[in-house]
């Protein structure tokens, strides 16, 4: 596979047109202006000596371009504050329990991942994103996904959002459930009663 960088591009001055990159993110690294774009994602087609075979000429209608302290931003700018999941191309908030330093999975269960249980087709895997580092869920969790026939892969963030750019370019099915640096409680809404909410895109 090859390795694409973010859909914005970078000024001519960074990376010559002509030259021939065969370690992306060493030139970039340089320069900590852009070292928070490593993220993996489509590009517009253009001339490169990189080219991923597998890579539909359809972009994926989710993907990263990169990950911050503020949030997750998607390729079409939008900032993700809190915890959310992607799932057949929709993104989706997630309430998730507030968890301290001493025990991060307090307060889990099963019902935090029930959207998997009635969404068809099912994702083959399942990116859990954990935050700035990687933290292995209990292992009840992992058996009550591995029961709905989903493989759970868990990783730090940021090295969720850019498996899950790859694996969606490809044509997986792919999820994420993903956990942003800094806590960030999702409010909640209430509907008058008797009311139903719709709207139109």
């Amino acid at each position: 596979m090859a390795l694409r960088l973010v859909s914005r591009s970078l000024p001519r001055s960074i990376v010559p047109a002509t030259a021939h990159i065969t370690h992306p993110v060493n030139i970039l690294a340089k320069n900590p202006i852009y070292s928070h774009r490593l993220l993996t994602t489509t590009t517009p087609r253009r001339a490169s000596t990189f080219t991923n075979v597998l890579a539909s000429d359809i972009q994926p209608p989710v993907q990263v371009s990169s990950l911050s302290e503020d949030g997750i931003r998607l390729s079409d700018g939008l900032l993700i504050k809190g915890a959310c999941i992607f799932l057949e191309g929709n993104v989706f908030l997630w309430d998730v329990p507030e968890s301290g330093t001493s025990n991060a999975w307090k307060g889990w269960s099963e019902d935090r991942f029930n959207i998997f249980e009635v969404v068809v087709p099912k994702p083959e895997i399942l990116l859990l994103g954990t935050g700035k580092t990687t933290s292995p869920p209990p292992p009840s969790l992992r058996a009550y996904l591995n029961k709905l026939g989903i493989q759970l892969d868990v990783m730090d963030t940021r090295n969720a959002c850019s498996t899950y750019n790859l694996l969606a370019e490809e044509g997986r099915r792919v999820a994420a459930a993903l956990l942003p640096y800094k806590p960030y409680k999702w409010e909640k809404a209430s509907l008058p009663e008797g009311k139903a909410y719709s709207r139109n895109y």
